[in-house]
């Protein structure tokens, strides 16, 4: 996994380097504004060599002062707007420095003819340091230079973007477009990768201004409280042994003509590589499931005491139960019976989800190795109050973030929760997140299809049959089932995913 910071980290261990006499806060912006331009040359390297800098008051604004100066330095021709004077001592002695090549105007004298000739804007106005509401009219000068067709880089993250939660802070033109290309530094920010901020950061980088040592130094002393990017897989090999070795998954399934979802989790757990996969149903159910299935085995279990009785065969190591369960009395029964139970692991999703939220007492239940695998509305309904907050706008200070949301939720329900979604959040009760971000260059939007939801349930339950903890089961559940998605590509539909997974594991495996 690679590790995400908040704000507030990145600050910390930038005050740690220069606090220990490693650096000064003039060389690292000196390094920052080096890699903004190496990466502009990059991008662009037949650009005609004209740009524009939107410098803020801070030391964001200082990087866009350091690469205004070495831009002009190597021939462009380069404007500089200022929201105002420089705060920040070091962001006052780069304005100085770049006032020796040329002037700064103020903000308000940007106008339409300066973007006529689609200059290169660089924003850096805020970057991660924007945690007030901040009058509209600032945001003047990049809505004109998205109108006039300009490219936008983005100095650390794009201007009215919550660096920590990717929430958009304020209603401004340029934030229907976004920026071209987003450089940031030493590691990516948590709002990278949430919420709005993947459809308006355009092509992210990240680059380094030197500060690995203070970057394993902050991992070492705060551990669990890191967020980690889902960036591959845990060994998903199977070496030797027999069936049994490999786990026995059960899955639960609805009354007849509802048994799709559940077919499709078995299936899903069965490809991910369970030993064995039991299809329980009601006895009316079983000419169905009979007709669509070989490699399951299929078991007639019609209400509570049947669970029970399964149950109590301690070779059966995980149990799902909610995809097209239904939510009548029998599905209750079962998560209750499930719920008392000694089976090793537990996924829970969709219907069973919404009956946990209708019973405070099966809820108070919920075993540690369980995993629940919400999407935005079964969690709203689990957790009104952090959903709520998570509904709100994203004012002054740090917008409530999804990982924030998600620790607060499996803390409270003491077991793994799945936050669902392009950027879907995995977070353990003892404090670990991690985000999969299915975006950027790993987005799937594919996925937006019915029963994949199901699929995901699945994998993570064949996992745990194997015998994957809970936490690392999520993770590589999430990442198999995007990159499964990847891999079958347009017009992608559920019964594809377990179907494809077998070509994504012989890559990783070969």
């Amino acid at each position: 996994m690679t590790e995400l910071l908040t704000s507030a980290q990145m600050r910390a261990i930038e005050k740690s380097a220069i606090d220990s006499g490693a650096v000064t806060g003039l060389v690292l912006m000196e390094r920052a504004g080096q890699a903004v331009v190496r990466a502009i040359q990059q991008a662009w390297p037949d650009h005609p060599q004209r740009a524009v800098v939107l410098c803020g008051p801070g030391n964001n604004g200082g990087d866009g002062y350091v690469i205004a100066r070495l831009l002009a330095q190597q021939g462009w021709s380069v404007r500089v707007y200022a929201l105002g004077p420089s705060r920040t001592a070091d962001a006052g002695a780069m304005r100085q420095d770049w006032l020796a090549l040329g002037p700064v105007a103020t903000m308000d004298q940007l106008d339409w003819p300066v973007l006529a000739d689609r200059p290169l804007v660089i924003d850096a106005m805020f970057g991660t340091g924007l945690i007030r509401d901040i009058a509209p009219g600032v945001w003047g000068a990049l809505d004109m230079a998205v109108s006039s067709g300009c490219h936008i880089v983005a100095v650390d993250i794009l201007s009215g973007l919550c660096a920590d939660s990717g929430r958009v802070r304020t209603e401004a033109g340029y934030l229907d477009r976004g920026a071209d290309l987003t450089v940031t530094f030493q590691a990516a920010k948590c709002g990278h990768h949430l919420a709005e901020a993947p459809a308006l950061s355009g092509r992210l980088q990240v680059v380094s201004i030197g500060l690995e040592v203070e970057l394993a130094a902050l991992l070492r002393e705060e551990g669990a409280a890191l967020v980690d990017l889902v960036a591959g897989p845990s060994d998903v090999d199977k070496r030797g042994g027999h069936k049994f070795t490999h786990g026995h998954a059960l899955v639960l399934s609805g009354p007849p003509g509802q048994g799709g979802a559940a077919r499709l989790a078995a299936r899903a757990a069965l490809r991910i590589g369970a030993g064995l996969v039991t299809l329980g149903s009601p006895l009316a159910a079983m000419a169905e499931h009979a007709a669509r299935l070989d490699a399951l085995m299929l078991r007639p279990i019609s209400d509570g005491p049947d669970l029970t009785t399964v149950l109590a065969d301690p070779r059966i190591t995980a149990l799902c139960l909610g995809p097209g369960l239904g939510r009548e009395a029998r599905g209750a029964a079962l998560l209750a019976a499930a719920l008392v139970s000694q089976i090793g692991a537990l996924v829970l999703d969709a219907d069973a989800l919404s009956l946990l939220a209708q019973d405070a007492a099966l809820f108070a239940a919920l075993p540690r190795r369980c995993v629940l695998t919400p999407h935005g509305g079964e969690f709203a309904r689990l957790f009104p109050d952090l959903a709520a907050r998570l509904a709100a706008p994203a004012g002054i200070g740090a917008a409530y973030s999804r990982p924030e949301a998600a620790r607060a939720a499996a803390a409270r329900a003491g077991c793994v929760l799945v936050l669902k979604g392009p950027d879907t959040v995995i977070a353990a009760p003892d404090g670990r997140c991690a985000i999969h971000s299915a975006q950027y260059d790993r987005a799937a939007p594919w996925l937006a299809t019915a029963g994949a939801g199901d699929v995901l349930a699945g994998f993570v339950t064949g996992l745990l049959a194997r015998g994957f903890p809970p936490f690392d089961a999520a993770c590589t559940a999430v990442w198999l089932h995007v990159e499964s998605a990847r891999s079958f590509g347009p017009g992608l539909i559920a019964e594809d995913l377990p179907e494809e997974l077998p070509k994504v594991l012989r890559r990783l495996l070969t």
